[in-house]
């Protein structure tokens, strides 16, 4: 134990390795007694009756410090089971997909990324415990005193993370402070790609890549079973030689892949990105020819198709690799919705971006920028 009353990160760092065979569910048996010193220190729990919680709560505080767009700080997340719907996932499962975020097999991922991935968490943990980046509030056990008044500012400040309600002109639609990958319950998910559909390897930070690492369905020792997105626009482009490079704007529907147990139906794959040396350009207009197409393709699939679609959400189209200023797409996306949604109103239309700044853009009013819980409350 150090002067300050934090473990020795070694001593953390031995009790992750075997809180990772055991995942978040065993803390409720036994919380380890270093995590137990930082959980306490931090003020993440009060006492024995909070101490499970507040310790899964430091580890998913820790994950976040690492950094959601962040190789280490996905696989962090997956290696304990930290995001929605993982909790209790078997040891075995949570390595595989923590594997797929670096593109490796869970072998040669358990004999070298996983080290660093669980160092590096130990890390995190301590220094969360010295400087928390501001804890939601939590009542106070049976029996003791009123809780003090929240010392640090970001802890009386807790912005919403998903819902906001906002605006495309005139027309309302819903904006998500939140990772696409981890919304829920809407049928069309829109992902940006290149006009020549090679989607975003998986463990890139992008819309793309998220998307297509959410949707692979299985998995083996040396990888998906199924690479369903991926998979199903090479299908499409063997179908229709010489189709590429596809004309900026063009729309192709796929299947959901695992996604559909978030109650996703449909991904929609917008080819906006042009390919210009090693960079790409995006010219605006296309945008809003991509958002008229995913409009007109659910139509279609609604009525031809007998889809029952109703909503649909879009990123920031071209704004990532595509090289466009948020600000720019995030203009041509509210006028391409409001146009659409004033020709049919019948559309219940998301916004998702991890960017509080183009949230106001949107017409809605955030205090800071949030910081990403992937808890199974979040959409």
């Amino acid at each position: 134990m150090n002067p300050d009353g934090l473990p020795d990160r070694a001593d953390l760092v031995r009790e992750l390795r075997q809180l990772r065979r055991g995942g978040l569910p065993a803390l409720q048996a036994l919380v380890p007694e270093a995590l137990r010193a930082a959980t306490l220190h931090a003020g993440y729990a009060r006492g024995p009756e909070d101490l499970a919680d507040g310790a899964e709560r430091i580890l998913r505080a820790a994950a976040e410090r690492l950094g959601t767009d962040d190789l280490i700080g996905r696989a962090a997340q997956c290696t304990f089971g930290l995001l929605p719907g993982r909790r209790g996932d078997p040891a075995a499962d949570r390595r595989r997909a923590a594997a797929l975020v670096y593109g490796v097999t869970s072998e040669r991922f358990r004999h070298s990324q996983e080290r660093q991935v669980v160092e590096q968490l130990a890390g995190a943990v301590l220094a969360e415990a010295r400087e928390p980046t501001g804890r939601p509030p939590r009542p106070a056990p049976p029996g003791a005193g009123a809780a003090p008044a929240a010392a640090s500012p970001s802890a009386a400040m807790v912005v919403p993370r998903t819902g906001l309600p906002g605006r495309a002109g005139t027309r309302p639609v819903t904006v998500h402070l939140s990772p696409i990958e981890l919304l829920r319950d809407i049928d069309v998910l829109v992902s940006s790609e290149n006009v020549h559909l090679e989607m975003s390897k998986s463990f890139r930070p992008t819309v793309s890549g998220a998307l297509r690492r959410s949707a692979a369905v299985g998995c083996a020792a040396d990888g998906p079973v199924a690479d369903v997105l991926a998979d199903e626009l090479a299908a499409w482009v063997r179908a229709r030689p010489g189709v590429l490079p596809l004309r900026p704007g063009t729309v192709v529907p796929t299947g959901p892949g695992a996604l559909a147990e978030r109650g996703v139906r449909r991904v929609y794959h917008a080819a906006v990105a042009v390919p210009d040396g090693l960079a790409y350009r995006v010219d605006p207009q296309h945008i809003a020819g991509a958002v008229a197409g995913c409009f007109a393709r659910a139509r279609r699939e609604r009525t031809e198709g007998g889809l029952a679609l109703r909503s649909i959400c879009f990123p920031l189209l071209g704004a990532g690799r595509g090289g466009l200023e948020r600000r720019i797409s995030a203009e041509w996306l509210g006028w391409a919705i409001e146009d659409a949604l004033t020709a049919d109103p019948d559309w219940s239309v998301h916004v998702v971006t991890r960017y509080p700044e183009v949230a106001r853009l949107f017409g809605v009013e955030t205090v800071e920028k949030p910081e990403f819980r992937a808890s199974p409350r979040e959409p």
